[in-house]
């Protein structure tokens, strides 16, 4: 069935257009059979989940949106762990939390991330040292176009820094993800210091699965980054990703700029009295060393809790890194406060940051 609906209405920042054609399909039959249809057509769709991590145009949307509203979770006992499945249009969150209270380790420190599970695997989304991508043993996914529904391993998705291969080449609709994780009362290892901090453990400790959860959502809700009626809560959470540059931009900012290398630190070299040492090859150009966006942005002269005049786009009062809607923003005053950011922490810093978020309908 075709309905109006709005982005507005339909996404976390609260900004996009009217949509003429809309549906949404709540039973995983309905899905497939409402993709094939509109994928097969000549006319332009686009599939929409939690709306979270997107921002959109507010000229009127002229293609088909699909918002996927399958909900389901089930469980396979497989030897020493266990797979999940869950359909698409299921809340990341409450997998997460259907996984703590079930037992089972892998996604705890993903809790309180906004959107759906068939967006998750689409920018392998992460927090806290963990991604997606750790514990995705396959998702079926239908391509644009196709009747058959194929089912995709880990590895046929090129996962990486906010990123796979459903963002740069495979085209189609996810239908379900089915992700291996570990029966178990306590976490796994913690990997995060700011975590660890918050847990008052040592990092690889491992921790309860409800403290390991309580905790994020904690440290999620301190920023911003929880949907809640905290109006700082109104965007679509980080907006850019963390920067990965060479390691010699890395060493040309001031001395205070957190610096995460990519590749493990090269140990030290003993050599015994009267060898001849053979040492590693130190000319190599060094790996490349992600940065902290946020620290980027307030660096670079832009606090938190500030907005262009007469914009009602801002940055949150919790955090640099979200863009929020105060109440009536438009898109483009979203992007007009992200370009400046861009051009403040190049002008500053002489590194560019990308956008998190997918931008829909813009030129």
């Amino acid at each position: 069935m075709t309905n109006a609906a709005d982005f507005r209405d339909l996404t976390t920042l609260r900004v996009g257009g009217a949509i003429a054609d809309f549906r949404e399909p709540s039973t995983r039959g309905e899905l497939i059979d409402t993709f094939r249809e509109v994928s097969s057509s000549r006319q332009p769709w686009f599939l929409l989940g939690g709306g979270s991590n997107i921002v959109v145009s507010d000229e009127p949307f002229s293609a088909t949106v699909i918002r996927v509203a399958t909900r389901g979770i089930d469980r396979f006992d497989d030897g020493d762990r266990v797979l999940v499945t869950a359909q698409a249009g299921e809340s990341w969150d409450a997998l997460v939390s259907w996984t703590v209270e079930n037992g089972l380790a892998g996604l705890e420190a993903l809790s309180g991330i906004p959107g759906t599970v068939g967006g998750a695997p689409i920018q392998n989304i992460g927090a806290y040292g963990v991604e997606l991508s750790d514990t995705v043993e396959s998702l079926q996914f239908l391509p644009a176009g196709e009747t058959e529904v194929v089912t995709l391993r880990s590895d046929a998705l090129s996962f990486g820094y906010r990123r796979s291969s459903l963002q740069t080449g495979l085209t189609g609709l996810v239908i379900s993800v089915t992700f291996a994780l570990t029966p178990a009362t306590e976490s796994a290892p913690i990997r995060f210091d700011q975590l660890a901090r918050a847990l008052d453990v040592p990092l690889g400790s491992s921790v309860a699965l409800a403290e390991v959860r309580r905790s994020v959502l904690e440290l999620r809700a301190s920023k911003g980054m929880v949907v809640s009626d905290d109006p700082d809560s109104v965007s679509v959470g980080s907006f850019f990703t963390n920067p990965v540059v060479p390691a010699s931009i890395a060493r040309a900012l001031p001395p205070g700029a957190p610096r995460f290398p990519l590749e493990p630190q090269r140990s030290e070299t003993v050599v015994p009295l009267g060898v001849t040492p053979e040492f590693p090859n130190f000319d190599a150009a060094p790996g490349d060393v992600k940065l902290s966006a946020a620290w980027l942005i307030e660096n670079s002269g832009i606090p938190k809790g500030f907005a262009l005049s007469g914009s009602n786009a801002a940055i949150s009062s919790k955090h640099t890194l979200a863009i929020i809607n105060r109440g009536g923003a438009t898109a483009d005053e979203v992007l007009e406060l992200a370009r400046y950011i861009t051009i403040r922490v190049h002008d500053a810093f002489g590194v560019m940051l990308e956008p998190e978020p997918t931008m829909i309908g813009f030129d």
